[in-house]
């Protein structure tokens, strides 16, 4: 009951943002000199789209160019990479070995899981491992100005600028901080959610009156359960290349290296 009065609150809360779009008119640019006139041309823009000019002022005086941003979206090399190398580089025996002991350990957190959302512990214990390690590195980067720096970098323009707009609603609803870090693409928490996937598919799942992703291993992993579901995971089918649940895998990450990967991990530790 509390997760709904949860939900239902922070969807009101968010209303305001009802009908903005991924369209961004302020100008993007590939290099740092003209961040500055992004910044003040977006400012503009998001107050006439309904966001309060207090959020824009607290929000866009806080953002800076993220170069390591920048240098982490040119060099996504390990994508690339065979099964055998990607496994290797990503620490996927260990993911396995690791992953065992926390389906063990957290059993009952697994259980209710799977009976709310239909979705088996190995997936997400994989996601959990492959991400930050269950938890134990969460990034860097400043999440505002790095959505910020892929908002105005010409390459995904209009994808970020979406994402900029739901961490705009997250700051509005208390749900983000503007001083929050996370990884360099502005991924947040043990999963590493972009802030629309909070927006969507975050859940409270330690019933705490807060959807706390990077504090709460519960809200983490039933996001990450809530967010498959949304992606078309039908409860007890398969989730192997093939499988019917392989393409909500799939809705996580783009890279068929990675989706495969997670497979396997997730089968090795349900004991497929």
């Amino acid at each position: 009951m509390r997760s709904s009065l949860l939900k239902a609150t922070v969807l009101a809360s968010l209303s305001m943002f009802a009908g903005i779009g991924a369209a961004n008119a302020a100008t993007c640019g590939n290099n740092s000199s003209g961040f500055d006139r992004w910044v003040g041309q977006f400012s503009q823009e998001a107050v006439a789209n309904g966001v309060s000019q207090s959020v824009v002022n607290k929000v866009m005086s806080s953002v800076r160019y993220n170069r390591p941003t920048i240098s982490a979206d040119r060099g996504q090399h390990s994508f690339k990479l065979s099964f055998d190398q990607f496994m290797a580089k990503r620490g996927g025996t260990t993911i396995i070995s690791r992953g065992k002991s926390m389906k063990r350990g957290n059993a009952a957190l697994f259980k209710s899981i799977e009976a709310r959302y239909g979705v088996p512990a190995g997936p997400l214990i994989a996601i959990w491992g492959m991400e930050t390690g269950f938890g134990s590195y969460m990034g860097n980067q400043p999440t505002l100005s790095a959505v910020a720096t892929l908002a105005y970098d010409c390459r995904r323009s209009d994808y970020f600028t979406d994402q900029f707009y739901a961490a705009l609603q997250l700051v509005s609803s208390g749900s983000l901080s503007i001083n929050a870090r996370g990884a360099a693409h502005g991924e947040v928490g043990q999963t590493q959610f972009l802030p629309r996937n909070v927006v969507r598919f975050g859940v409270d799942g330690d019933r705490n009156g807060r959807v706390d992703l990077v504090g709460s291993r519960a809200d983490a992993l039933a996001s990450t359960a809530n967010f498959l579901r949304g992606h078309g995971w039908q409860p007890g089918a398969g989730y192997q290349p093939g499988q019917p649940n392989f393409a909500a895998i799939a809705g996580w990450n783009a890279a068929t290296v990675y989706q495969k990967a997670i497979a396997y991990i997730g089968a090795q530790i349900d004991g497929q």
